[in-house]
């Protein structure tokens, strides 16, 4: 890693003044530039160069590395959040790649300390992701590199396994224990304070806990900050940034990264323009029970009542809102049909991806579903002691798609590697209540109702 020329340090300070004087609000930014192989290796370590070691990061790296060298893939910017926030430049792009690069990381930063689901991250995480590679290489020492390396990838394979709304309770940790229908929505911490394992063990699942909670909020907002950092990059280069000879060469990077196959969904895409269409609307008045109540389309083709509220009601949204609640409140029909949001699905006799649905409802509902937790199946703890033998039962929220079998078996396997007791999972297999055991040998399936009475008896 180098420090930046002289040239681009300039151009930073010039795009830095453009973005505060647009509205934006971000702490020190430090941009710094790497070669190919330095941001492939960093981008694999979650961007965090002082990450703990472990063979996955590896694998990381090594799949980044092919991407780049046989021309599939490239990454133009790295940005982390962090204060001060870090971004790293390719060394090797053209300048005007390196200011839109910069425009664009403006308005990352300006996301990651702005917007509410941001608010509790760890802004020194720098500090805390080398404190952890710091307890992870002592637990190496102490114990041998594959006894750890092992203990990591099992605690690796949960990391999913968190409340993800846990950090915006008021007081998370004053339990109702008095409560028969108490359920522990935050697996890894049920683990740390139930599982009957060494101290080493449980630091090892606090740390991968603390880096999935750091992790957490960007999966949450993957549609709206990129969408946000795009808006504020395609603005700041076509308005203030791009000479006469940039424009051609910043619309070909520009409509690259926008681009979605139909069967596809591009975050950068979905997110600029809802953003677009939230500003347009709010300009023009588009909203409130008066516009949705207007049946007449010429009038509301030509609906605009000046009202000029578009880039104050941006600003609130982004300062607000998650990817779940952004598309549930703004995305309409229209923009669909604009943006040519369907449903499709493969035609095995045409070999080609056809279009399943134009239902509004249908796309929306899969949208969401997708989105919340992240399109994985939630999971609870509910009793560390049932049939009073300390096996533990989890419990799986049906809301209407069953859990895939591979990845239950995978989970409940991962469990039991660290609570070594029988694991049971309460779910719904072939539209049936289930009990799914697994005693560390064989996978059991049995009634709901016939486990919960044995359990009752004993």
């Amino acid at each position: 890693m180098a420090n930046i020329s002289k040239e681009l340090s300039g151009y930073q300070q010039d795009i830095e003044k453009l973005a505060k004087n647009y509205g934006l609000d971000f702490f020190e930014t430090v941009f710094e530039m790497v070669d190919y192989s330095q941001m492939n290796q960093i981008a694999a370590y979650g961007g965090f160069p002082i990450r703990y070691p472990h063979w996955r990061f590896g694998m990381e790296y090594e799949g980044l590395s092919k991407g780049y060298e046989y021309g599939l893939s490239k990454i133009y910017e790295l940005v982390i959040n962090n204060n001060p926030c870090y971004a790293y430049l390719l060394e090797g792009n053209s300048t005007t790649d390196q200011k839109l690069v910069m425009a664009h990381v403006y308005g990352h930063c300006d996301f990651f300390k702005n917007n509410k689901w941001f608010e509790n991250t760890d802004r020194k995480m720098m500090d805390t992701m080398g404190n952890h590679a710091a307890r992870v290489r002592r637990h190496i020492d102490k114990h041998g590199i594959q006894k750890v390396e092992n203990f990591i990838d099992t605690c690796l394979s949960l990391e999913n396994l968190i409340d993800r709304y846990r950090p915006y309770v008021k007081n998370p940790e004053q339990k109702h224990e008095n409560s028969e229908n108490y359920i522990e929505k935050d697996i890894l911490m049920f683990l740390i304070q139930h599982a009957e394992i060494e101290d080493w063990k449980k630091d090892i699942i606090q740390i991968i806990r603390s880096e999935s909670y750091y992790f957490s909020p960007q999966g949450m907002t993957k549609i709206m900050n990129e969408g946000w950092a795009s808006y504020w990059h395609a603005k700041m280069m076509t308005q203030d940034i791009c000479k006469d000879h940039e424009i051609v060469q910043f619309a070909d990077v520009h409509s690259g990264t926008m681009a979605m196959n139909p069967n596809g969904f591009n975050p950068y895409k979905i997110g600029i323009e809802l953003f677009r269409n939230i500003e347009e609307r709010w300009n023009k008045g588009q909203f409130g029970r008066e516009w949705y109540s207007c049946d007449d389309i010429q009038q509301k083709a030509n609906w605009d009542l000046k009202l000029n509220q578009g880039k104050e009601k941006i600003f609130q949204v982004r300062r607000d809102y998650n990817d779940v609640g952004f598309i549930d409140e703004f995305l309409t029909e229209e923009f669909c049909i604009e943006n040519k949001l369907f449903v499709y699905k493969f035609n095995r006799k045409t070999n080609k991806f056809e279009i399943d649905t134009r239902d509004f409802k249908a796309i929306k509902s899969k949208l969401l579903f997708q989105l919340a937790n992240f399109g994985q199946p939630i999971i609870s703890a509910v009793d560390s002691n049932m049939n009073k033998k300390g096996e533990l039962l989890l419990s799986h929220l049906f809301e209407g798609v069953e859990m895939q079998p591979d990845y239950m078996k995978e989970t409940m396997t991962r469990v039991y590697d660290i609570w070594q007791k029988p694991i049971h999972l309460a779910t719904v297999l072939d539209k049936e209540s289930k009990v799914v055991t697994y005693d560390g040998e064989a996978f059991a399936i049995n009634d709901f109702d016939a486990v919960a009475k044995v359990d009752e008896k004993n």
